[in-house]
């Protein structure tokens, strides 16, 4: 054994190329990669929306921080998740 590792760390890297020898052979589920483009093109558009907002409402002096947890709201919401920010922002802060 090499100095530093247990025998935790070979059944940790055993099962990782389990786990790439399993999907090698049967291939990625197409639904799990179709799901998680879906949920990363709207947390991309979620920072989309949130920079022009943050572009347009520095005028009325407002400002949403730009952070996964507001990407997500806006990005599953889309405008209406912008007017909840918002409203949170006006009256909290």
């Amino acid at each position: 054994m090499l100095k530093g590792t247990s025998i935790m760390d070979w059944w940790i890297i055993a099962g990782i190329l389990l786990l790439i020898a399993v999907l090698l052979i049967r291939g990625i589920p197409v639904n799990v990669v179709k799901s998680s483009g879906q949920i990363v093109m709207k947390v991309t558009i979620g920072i989309l929306f949130l920079f022009f907002f943050n572009l347009f409402g520095a005028s009325f002096g407002l400002h949403i921080p730009i952070n996964f947890f507001t990407a997500i709201i806006v990005g599953l919401l889309g405008i209406p998740g912008i007017a909840c920010l918002t409203a949170l922002h006006v009256f909290i802060f």
